[in-house]
């Protein structure tokens, strides 16, 4: 027989076995120290409250971690439990592997930026996965879980962009969760309504993930981590997520600290009543024929994805008087939320200066305009906090304004809320490292100006080289080197200060305005003036609707 090369021998765990099984008996080694090298190549294993299952070992950045991926956390919503909260898991016997992504929850292809690994799509979508280093041995690790964006439409755990091993390697038990999407997990009926308890319709997704925060505090420990320790954290709809799970009685016990990265659930992305969700949920299934529930729980889950194609807009949460009895600014504003440490942050190009615009060039005199057919008698009051006297300044007023309008004023509110009726720190950041060009652009592709929404996910989870669109450069790495260590330093202490990082102080008034950091390639602490323009906002927002 040929003897195997070492090569071989590190690629073929059983010529490995037998190499290391003939120099023991050679050497006079011991049984024990060949059982623990069998153990440390064996895949392993994780005893849950319903089962067995096995991951497989990983290598990043010279740690070991264990990834488990497809772990169920509830029942499948499949016929009856169609529009149902969350079910128990059944319990298996044997081992159920979970060494890849499960299915994501049904979804239309909206966005060209989500990358999924996962197995499929399905209304079968119930599904998390861990990333955790491979201590060997019991631990008390912190805890991150982490809910994906895409409007309560679209997104999935096993996107390139949040996957956890970078920052399990840094010694972070790191969850992604599938939470229920669009039509599936955000709609209301009278006859649901009626068939609850709870006297509650829609806001399926958001009970989904309580169920997955239940499912960590139940067996999280077993992975080394520690359920006192759980860090929530979401990006877009799932920062929006992140403060209504706060807010919620069902869910504000169920953590320690929070990060939101653009979004809450504050107008102008505010919850809607129960009332408007039923009336807007019985037009919806008038379009389908029959509109029993019956009906509409026997429809295959394709034919309702299907109905949705040519909706605007995004999925709506609503005041189910369950997982929300009143608006989350109420909750806020007396004090009633999860009282936590709270990391969070817009980035600084939310929105973009043709969001105002539209078709017109930025001129002082198309801005006018603009600002007069948006606010009215207030438009002079709008171009003094958002002035424009010649086109740069109107391309930097207008972008704020559009960012603003879109999701940055939402979450300084939460902020605002957070720190004055909290008494834990709340850190606040603006993101302004703007990607790099592409490594093969299109034709008239050019760089952003600035940070547009969603782009500092691979930044602050350690995900840059996962993302092959963009040429990414030393300012890009430095950027992401210090904004996960934020994210690290506050999961594990509910402080984002720690050695080798620019110091960030919490959210304090210095200087006629707001302490708050700014995160790029030099990150520092800069004083955020805005109040007045955010104030004015939240006037104009208390009477009218998004008028983008």
């Amino acid at each position: 027989m040929i003897a195997p090369t070492p090569s071989t021998l590190s690629a073929t765990p059983g010529y490995r076995l037998a190499a290391l099984a003939l120099m023991l008996l050679l050497t006079g080694g011991s049984a024990a120290a060949l059982a623990a090298d069998t153990a440390s190549l064996a895949p392993p294993r994780v005893a849950l409250r319903a089962g067995t299952i096995e991951g497989r070992q990983a290598t990043v950045d010279g740690v070991t971690l264990h990834e488990f991926q497809g772990i169920p956390y509830a029942a499948p919503p499949l016929a009856a439990l169609r529009w149902k909260p969350p079910q128990p898991v059944a319990p298996w016997r044997g081992v159920r592997k979970a060494q890849r992504f499960g299915p994501r929850c049904m979804q239309l292809p909206l966005f060209s930026d989500m990358v999924f690994r996962s197995d499929g799509m399905s209304e079968d979508c119930l599904y998390l996965n861990v990333w955790t280093p491979a201590s060997g041995k019991p631990a008390k690790l912190p805890v991150l879980v982490y809910f994906y964006g895409g409007g309560f439409v679209g997104g999935d755990g096993s996107e390139l962009r949040y996957d956890g091993a970078s920052l399990a390697g840094k010694g972070i038990v790191t969850v992604t969760v599938n939470y229920r999407l669009g039509v599936f997990g955000f709609f209301a009926l009278p006859a649901l309504a009626a068939e609850s308890p709870q006297h509650a319709a829609g806001n399926y997704g958001l009970l989904d993930q309580v169920a997955a925060l239940r499912w960590v505090q139940a067996n999280i420990a077993r992975f080394g981590g520690d359920p006192a320790q759980v860090t929530i954290a979401g990006e877009s709809a799932g920062s929006i997520a992140v403060s209504a799970l706060m807010a919620s009685p069902l869910s504000r016990h169920l953590f320690a600290r929070a990060i939101g990265e653009s979004g809450a659930l504050i107008a102008p992305i505010a919850p809607l009543p129960l009332a408007t969700m039923e009336r807007h949920g019985q037009a919806f299934a008038a379009k389908l024929g029959d509109g029993s529930l019956a009906a509409l729980r026997a429809l295959p889950a394709k034919t309702l994805l299907q109905a949705t194609a040519g909706q605007n807009g995004d999925a709506d949460v609503d005041l189910d008087g369950w997982f929300l009895g009143e608006p989350p600014v109420l909750t806020f504003a007396r004090g009633a939320q999860a009282q936590v440490p709270l990391l969070l942050g817009s980035n600084s190009q939310e929105g973009f200066y043709t969001g105002i615009l539209k078709d017109q060039a930025p001129t002082p005199e198309h801005y006018r305009a603009a600002l007069h057919q948006l606010f009215g008698a207030q438009a002079d009051r709008a171009l003094a906090l958002y002035p424009g006297g010649s086109t740069a300044e109107v391309k930097r007023s207008a972008t704020a304004l559009a960012s603003d309008f879109f999701i940055a004023h939402t979450t300084w509110r939460w902020m605002d809320l957070q720190r004055r009726s909290s008494h834990a720190p709340v850190y606040f950041y603006y993101f302004a490292q703007p990607r790099p060009a592409k490594r093969h652009p299109g034709p008239g592709d050019r760089p952003d100006t600035g940070a547009v929404h969603s782009g500092e996910i691979e930044y602050a989870l350690g995900n840059l080289a996962t993302n092959r669109v963009y040429a990414w450069t030393p300012a890009d790495w430095r950027a992401s080197k210090t904004m996960e260590g934020y994210f690290a330093q506050f999961i594990k202490t509910g402080n984002p200060n720690g050695a080798g990082l620019p110091t960030w102080p919490a959210v304090r008034e210095s200087d006629g305005g707001l302490l708050r950091q700014t995160i790029a390639a030099h990150s520092r602490t800069e004083v955020d003036r805005g109040a007045a323009r955010q104030a004015f906002l939240q006037q104009f927002f208390s009477t009218h609707a998004d008028p983008l």
